[in-house]
């Protein structure tokens, strides 16, 4: 087969890998989790077991942020090893010879689902990633955007409560410090929720699916801040959809029922009257897809 891309998805979490052909499919895919000390040896390990013999027209990379567009460089927050770490450069020593193109992985979720997803059809979107943080990304008339360092769309780091949690990032009341996974089950411990010592976001999904009035609670609280960092976020850019996936998102109307309240709210300029939600569709192929389109996009 020829023409094909790999795509590398860079995160705290887990560190995916896959061959993309031109309609945007997954033909080869592979993922380990994200070491808890250097990663680059599971980068390695991961292309290689993807790549094998094939022959590739290009790299395209999503990773966690901040990342550095123009110096090819990455700063994950929750990879503390990394610290402007030359992932473009590094790549590409593994895969001489063809382009290499980096974004942030909110980029890369937005432009995945915009180009095989649920942002199909749109013109100007914000995908939204809400799982251990909230990230995100913008798709300008059917382009991505990254700004003037590659970090546009970082909708997770917009203030919703001014004197709100202090963020990884080093500022306060992020939306992130509301709506993230382990945030969210921090402030339900604090809030008298009894649960065991290793509960996530899926256990406090369950709880509030069951009716628990504080699981219930907070994600009502993620909802309303994932909500008003879209409806901050529309203003500025204009957007007429938001998308949005990970983790957190899999509770479904547990999350989005409040992120649309919380858009009636907040969403009141006459030209967002039509701003949309939606279910991201791809899941973590996601930023695979987004990755490789990078790469056609760059032709």
């Amino acid at each position: 087969m020829t023409d094909l891309v790999l795509a590398l998805d860079f995160g705290g979490t887990k560190i995916a890998a896959a061959l993309v052909d031109p309609a945007g499919r997954v033909v080869r895919s592979s993922r380990v989790p994200t070491p808890a000390v250097d990663p680059w040896d599971a980068v390695v390990s991961v292309v290689s077991s993807v790549v094998g013999d094939a022959a590739v027209a290009g790299v395209g990379i999503a990773s966690a942020g901040p990342v550095d567009t123009v110096a090819g460089t990455v700063s994950p927050i929750n990879v503390p090893s990394w610290q402007a770490f030359p992932l473009r450069s590094a790549v590409s020593s593994l895969v001489p010879g063809v382009p290499v193109e980096l974004a942030g992985d909110g980029v890369c979720m937005a432009l995945g689902e915009h180009r095989r997803g649920a942002g199909q059809g749109s013109t100007f979107m914000v995908g939204l990633v809400v799982s251990t943080g909230v990230g995100g990304g913008l798709v300008f008339d059917g382009r991505p955007f990254g700004g003037r360092t590659g970090n546009a769309g970082h909708i997770g780091h917009i203030v919703v409560e001014p004197d709100g949690e202090p963020c990884t990032c080093g500022g306060r009341g992020c939306a992130e410090t509301v709506a993230g996974g382990p945030r969210m089950v921090a402030w339900a411990r604090r809030a008298g929720w009894q649960a065991p010592d290793d509960a996530d976001a899926a256990l406090l999904a369950a709880a509030a699916l069951a009716g628990e009035e504080i699981p219930l609670e907070a994600f009502e609280r993620a909802g309303q801040a994932v909500g008003i960092a879209i409806a901050g976020a529309a203003a500025v850019c204009d957007l007429e959809l938001a998308v949005i996936g990970g983790g957190v998102a899999q509770a479904g109307e547990l999350l989005f029922e409040p992120v649309r309240r919380a858009l009636k709210t907040h969403a009141g300029l006459s030209y967002l009257a039509g701003l949309e939600v939606r279910a991201a569709q791809l899941g973590g192929e996601a930023g695979l897809v987004g990755a490789a389109a990078l790469v056609r996009a760059a032709r």
